[in-house]
């Protein structure tokens, strides 16, 4: 890995998730009474556990409201949820100032259009391998895995081993010692 890379990665404080696309495959199933449901993938669950234990904090914010997203988020611990969001840049300077973080401390994981005017102030910014054409020029980092499928823990593996304390991270989570 470069290493201009692994000195944004190092300074990374704050991770900032879009949901639909990211966190799941960008697919919506709903049901004929309306309720709506989504598929999460286990693994991005867990890094969002070790990145919890690496001392990294999370955020969510998704262009769309959904129960199912509060419910997921408080299942892994994300204290920081905002839905129904458009204009996402208000919530990411919301959290900035409220966590008195700087825009190289904050990692921004978009797939979509919606997602520019976050990735353009982030330190880092990546987006899952099937993310819109046009995030493609502007992320930091396109991941091997798509959205929904694991490109949550390639990037917070990323940031807990450019950080060097992967092995203390991971001892951490295996002994459950917070």
């Amino acid at each position: 890995m470069q290493k201009k890379l692994i000195n944004k990665l190092k300074q990374i404080k704050l991770i900032i998730l879009d949901v639909d696309g990211v966190l799941t495959d960008g697919k919506i199933i709903i049901g004929s009474d309306g309720t709506e449901y989504k598929n999460f993938n286990v693994r991005d669950g867990t890094a969002v556990t070790l990145g919890h234990y690496a001392g990294l904090k999370f955020s969510i914010i998704s262009g769309r409201y959904s129960k199912v997203i509060a419910i997921r988020a408080k299942e892994i611990k994300i204290k920081y949820v905002y839905q129904n969001v458009h204009k996402k840049i208000k919530p990411y300077e919301i959290l900035k100032k409220k966590l008195k973080l700087k825009d190289k401390e904050i990692c921004y994981i978009g797939d979509e259009i919606i997602d520019l005017p976050v990735i353009k102030k982030c330190g880092f910014t990546a987006a899952p391998f099937d993310c819109a054409e046009e995030l493609k020029k502007e992320v930091d980092y396109i991941c091997k895995n798509k959205g929904g499928d694991g490109c949550v823990r390639e990037v917070v593996n990323l940031i807990i081993k450019a950080k060097g304390i992967w092995n203390k991270t991971l001892f951490k989570y295996l002994h459950y010692e917070k």
